[in-house]
């Protein structure tokens, strides 16, 4: 009672009397005679900076509206005076902030009974005709506080650059909306992830999901269903299991969620008495979040212990290399031993036993493995396999066998074959289990590296120059997961920095390491001062560098285009997405999805080139694409300044367009890479 007696009557009153005399809580920008003001707090507050940008409001308009502008430091407890003081004389008050209206509530309850002044309207996360204004889902962007703020000025403040804004915003929705033929860029198994294998179940049988990398099977075609959080796994089955005439399933648990808390829920399984096989993917590595070791000691041999002092007398140990352990005397009693290639039969048996029964699959995740063979902590096999395309049947098989991303189509003029990205593959080796005379291995043979490495001659190309007019300059990266965008972007923001420049970065990426869509936004300024939101505001992206074709041409990435001063540089290699693993037919529309960026960029600002080819030949491994895209589009004539809003698209550069195969007015050819005895030309599409 004392404690409670502290909170309520000193410790907040506390905190809301420090929160003012330091003034956290402050008018940022305020008019001589103010009637309109908005309230917000931490990233919102960037939002609405970069929202008054984009509707035009200067210090000038601003000063006629009679704006009156709040940032809140401490969103909970609301210091009550400086509020007050904020909203004396205002006639509404506008509240942009994160998710629920936490701010709203409190504003509206402590202006609620103000006797001597006349309280103002307060909207936000509705208006006050109970419309939705700003929404409490997913996140706020500076086009949604724009459309909010411009709403709220109708009938109270007008502008042609208002009425531009809106109108921008408003045909940029209506054409994003019109049907394309796109394919989405779906989070998928990195190349030789053991989940791959693992994550497979019987026919007849079915999984739950789970915290990890291993959650994406819930998305492909693995019987597997429903998740829950981190400790929680097997739980839902444990209440499900009394009610339902289904006998049995398998609950996937990451090796570092069983560490972290996944035990209580085996434990918990096993209370019940409910019929139940956890499949512990045991991967040496947090791979969900970049690979870091998990905390703690772990090992395959303690989990065995732990889980049969639990009480689990069912173990089975399924790996990739059972001959790792040469000592099985370090497992608990009864503990058995197989390959991968017996895990449908060790599963059909586990599935009839009552009670709880656990395989422990340990097979190392494959990105660390890459890292490891890198570094030389692990041996890397001296062996490739190969697809010869003359035997090849182009019936998918080996998709299947595998559901890797390394086994990619080979179009040829005797259909579709499939070949192995010797540049992503991680020497997993589990596409070979299919019956198919096309794959040969090579043993002890080396990928030979492209004639001419070392000695590229490139044509004389103009040192990159960047006007600073446009302030802030944004430049979209788009690509794939684990492909290096995220270095680009790294890479660009120390350029500027280094430069003395003003710069923000924001990576969107989530589970994009795992070959998802990855949008990197850079903006670059002058003055650090000069940028607010870090995100590209809609139609606001002077350059798109789309290392992928498909993610740049996703209705988020042409949302940030104007296609009367975008420009955009495109990577058009046929990546195929991960539905490919499952649909060996599908069909990539390329050009598509070309003609969707060229439309969104102005008419002379689209640069097509399979640049995954180019960096192939010219330093032997794929990887190296995103890197020499953004030499590219240094080099070219593709980050000069914006035109003004009111002008017209300037035509002078000498570049074609992939789609029309039409070159502008008065310019050179294009240029020719040298590598070797071979080159290429940037040239218009042919059939």
């Amino acid at each position: 009672m004392q404690q409670e007696e502290r909170l309520h009557r000193y410790k907040l009153e506390a905190a809301k009397a420090f929160c003012r005399a330091n003034r956290l809580d402050r008018v940022v920008q305020d008019s001589s005679n103010a009637r309109f003001g908005i309230v917000t707090t931490g990233k919102s507050y960037l939002d609405v900076q970069q929202a008054l940008v984009d509707l035009g409001l200067g210090e000038a308009e601003c000063a006629a509206i009679g704006l009156r502008l709040y940032k809140v430091a401490m969103p909970w407890p609301l210091e009550p005076e400086g509020v007050r003081e904020f909203a004396t004389g205002l006639e509404e008050i506008l509240v942009v902030e994160e998710k629920r209206g936490l701010i709203e509530e409190q504003l509206k309850e402590q202006l609620y009974g103000w006797q001597d002044q006349v309280r103002p309207r307060i909207v936000g996360k509705r208006d006050d005709q109970g419309a939705e204004l700003l929404p409490s889902i997913a996140e706020l962007t500076p086009a949604m506080v724009a459309r909010a703020i411009a709403s709220r000025l109708q009938g109270k403040y007008d502008s042609d650059r208002l009425r531009q804004r809106l109108s921008f915003l408003t045909d940029k929705e209506a054409s994003l909306a019109q049907p394309r033929e796109l394919l989405e860029r779906t989070p998928h198994f990195c190349s030789g992830c053991p989940h791959n294998t693992s994550t497979v179940v019987p026919e007849g049988s079915r999984a739950l999901g789970g915290i990890g990398c291993h959650y994406m099977a819930t998305w492909m075609d693995r019987d597997t269903d429903t998740f829950t959080q981190m400790g929680g796994e097997g739980v839902t089955w444990v209440g499900q299991a009394p009610f339902t005439n289904e006998k049995h399933v398998f609950q996937n648990l990451g090796d570092g969620t069983y560490f972290h808390s996944g035990l209580l829920a085996v434990r918990a399984a096993i209370a019940s008495g409910a019929n139940i096989t956890y499949k512990i993917l045991y991967n040496d590595a947090v791979a969900m979040t970049g690979g870091q070791p998990v905390d703690g000691t772990l090992t395959v041999q303690q989990i065995s212990h732990q889980l049969y002092g639990e009480g689990v007398r069912r173990i089975a140990v399924v790996s990739d290399d059972p001959q790792k352990y040469p000592s099985r005397a370090d497992f608990a009693d009864r503990t058995t031993f197989h390959h991968r290639d017996d895990l449908d039969a060790v599963q059909r048996e586990m599935r009839e036993i009552e009670g709880c029964s656990v395989m422990i699959y340990d097979q190392t995740c494959a990105a660390e493995k890459r890292r490891r063979r890198k570094r030389g902590t692990m041996e890397d096999p001296n062996q490739r396999v190969l697809i010869n395309p003359e035997v090849c049947e182009g019936c998918g098989d080996c998709g299947v066998q595998s559901n890797c991303l390394s086994v990619l189509p080979l179009e040829t003029g005797r259909g579709r074959k499939r070949t192995i990205d010797q540049s992503a593959c991680n020497k997993d080796f589990s596409c070979v289990r299919g019956f198919c005379p096309s794959f040969v291995t090579v043993k002890g043979g080396k990928l030979r590296k492209p004639a001419g490495v070392g000695q590229v001659e490139f044509p004389a190309l103009p040192e990159p120059v960047f006007v600073g007019e446009n302030n802030p300059y944004g430049i979209l990266l788009t690509g794939v997961g684990g492909t290096g965008v995220v270095t680009v972007s790294a890479l660009l923001g120390m350029a500027a920095h280094i430069e003395g420049k003003g710069v923000a970065v924001l990576d969107q990426a989530g589970l994009a390491q795992k070959f998802g869509a990855v949008v990197s936004h850079v903006r670059i300024a002058e003055r650090q001062q000069d940028i607010h939101a870090v995100r590209i505001p809609a139609g606001e992206a002077d350059l798109m560098i789309a290392f992928d074709l498909m993610v740049g041409a996703s209705a988020d990435a042409l949302a940030k285009l104007d296609s009367r001063f975008s420009r955009a540089v495109v990577n058009t290699q046929k990546a195929m997405p991960a539905a490919f693993t499952r649909e060996p037919d599908l069909k990539f529309p390329g050009e598509s999805m070309e003609r969707a960026i060229q439309d969104a960029v102005r008419a002379d600002g689209g640069f097509f080139l399979d640049a995954s080819d180019l960096a192939l030949a010219l330093m032997g491994d794929g990887m190296a694409v995103n890197l020499f895209t953004l030499g590219f589009a240094g080099s070219r004539d593709c980050c000069r300044s914006r035109p003004s809003r009111s002008s017209a698209p300037s035509s002078s550069t000498a570049w074609p367009s992939r789609r029309t195969g039409r070159r502008s007015s008065g310019g050179a050819a294009p240029p020719t890479i040298w590598c070797g005895y071979r080159s290429w030309r940037i040239r218009p599409h042919s059939p």
